[in-house]
C-alpha cells in the first residue's frame, strides 16, 4: 500500500476536522466558554489535546492566559508560531496529557473535540486526576464528546464515505465490547490511486461511567448540554458538553 505525501495528507486531515467541526461551532463554543465560566482577561485555561489550537488561539485573543497541550509536535509548532507572530498569552507544549504538570494553577480546563474518548479507562483516570491537581478549588472542567454511549449507540454507522477536494475518505467501523469501543479504519484515496490507511479507537463510556470517573478524580458533574449553554442534553443528540467542578 503506497503512502500519500505527508504534507498532502496533513492538509486533508485539517479539512476533515473543519468539516466535522465547522468554524461557526468553534465560535459558539468559545463564546460559551467565556460567558458561562465568567472568564476575564488573565484567567488561566488549560487546553488538553488542543489539536491545531482552534480554542486555544481564540481564547488567547480574548486576553486569557492559555496553556495548550497535545502529543503531536506539528500541532504544537503551528500554535507556537501563531502565538509568537500575534504576541498572544499562549504557551503550547508537546506532552502526554496524563502526566504533564505545568506548575501553574488554572481556573478552567477544557478537553474538546471528542479527545477524551481516545483513551481507555486507565488513561482517562490518569488524565482526570492529573487535571484536578492543576485546577484551583472550585475550578471547572469542560469535556466535549460525540462518543458517549448515549450518543454512539444510536448514531453508529458501520460504513461511510466522503469526498473532500480531490481525496476520497472511506470509513469502516466495528462496535466492540470489553472494553466498549468503536474501532475505525479510515482509507484515504488520492487522485493518483495512492492510498493511506489510518486506524483509530474511540472508547465508549456511558454518562454514568463518566460521572463515576469524574467523582473518583475529585470532580462533581454539574451540567450537560447538547448545545453549549442553551439546550440540556438528551440521548441521541450529536454532541455533549459536560461541565464538572473540582471539589
Amino acid at each position: 500500500m503506497s503512502n500519500i505525501n505527508d504534507s498532502f495528507f496533513d492538509g486533508y486531515y485539517k479539512q476533515i476536522w473543519k468539516t466535522i467541526i465547522p468554524e461557526e461551532l468553534t465560535v459558539k463554543e468559545v463564546d460559551f466558554i467565556l460567558s458561562y465560566f465568567s472568564l476575564q482577561q488573565g484567567s488561566k485555561v488549560l487546553d488538553l489535546m488542543c489539536g491545531y489550537g482552534r480554542h486555544s488561539i481564540a481564547l488567547a485573543k480574548k486576553g486569557l492566559t492559555v496553556t495548550a497541550v497535545d502529543n503531536l509536535g506539528d500541532y504544537i509548532d503551528e500554535i507556537q508560531q501563531t502565538a509568537q507572530s500575534e504576541n498572544l498569552p499562549l504557551t503550547a507544549v508537546k506532552a502526554d496529557i496524563g502526566s504533564y504538570q505545568s506548575g501553574d494553577v488554572f481556573d478552567l480546563a477544557i478537553c474538546m473535540g471528542n479527545s477524551l474518548q481516545f483513551f481507555d479507562e486507565t488513561g482517562v483516570a490518569e488524565i482526570l486526576t492529573n487535571t484536578a491537581a492543576q485546577l484551583a478549588k472550585g475550578g471547572k472542567l469542560l469535556i466535549n464528546s460525540w462518543s458517549v454511549a448515549e450518543i454512539a449507540i444510536k448514531n453508529f454507522q458501520s460504513k461511510s464515505w466522503n469526498q473532500i477536494g480531490e481525496l476520497k475518505f472511506l470509513t469502516s467501523s466495528e462496535y466492540h465490547f470489553q472494553p466498549t469501543r468503536i474501532e475505525v479504519v479510515s482509507t484515504i484515496i488520492a487522485p493518483d490511486g495512492s492510498i493511506e490507511e489510518k486506524k483509530a479507537i474511540d472508547y465508549i463510556y456511558s454518562i454514568n461511567e463518566m460521572e463515576a470517573m469524574l467523582k473518583k478524580a475529585g470532580f462533581q458533574l454539574q451540567e450537560m448540554y447538547s448545545i453549549p449553554g442553551r439546550k440540556k442534553f438528551t440521548p441521541g443528540e450529536p454532541r455533549i458538553y459536560m461541565i464538572a467542578e473540582k471539589l
